[in-house]
């Protein structure tokens, strides 16, 4: 069976978060005062092989705390859909 795995990962809550900081300064700088408490992450898609759903939300946090996020400064949110 085959997943669509999206992986959100975001800077932990209470660190600092530069680009956020700097996107947030910019869309001040822009007219778009109303805009605050900006945060920076990323987005990865990836389809997982896996006999089930919990299978693949497994190896897909493995490969999130091996490589896709860094746990000292990163959270990350998984969505398993399937294929």
């Amino acid at each position: 069976m085959s997943y669509r795995v999206h992986v959100r990962v975001m800077p932990r809550t209470g660190l600092l978060d530069p680009q956020g900081q700097a996107v947030e300064h910019a869309l001040g700088a822009l007219g778009f005062g109303e805009a605050g408490g900006v945060r920076i992450g990323r987005a990865i898609e990836l389809e997982v092989a896996a006999p089930t759903r919990a299978d693949a939300e497994s190896r897909v946090r493995q490969m999130c705390d091996k490589l896709l996020a860094n746990p000292v400064t990163e959270d990350y949110l998984l969505q398993v859909e399937e294929r």
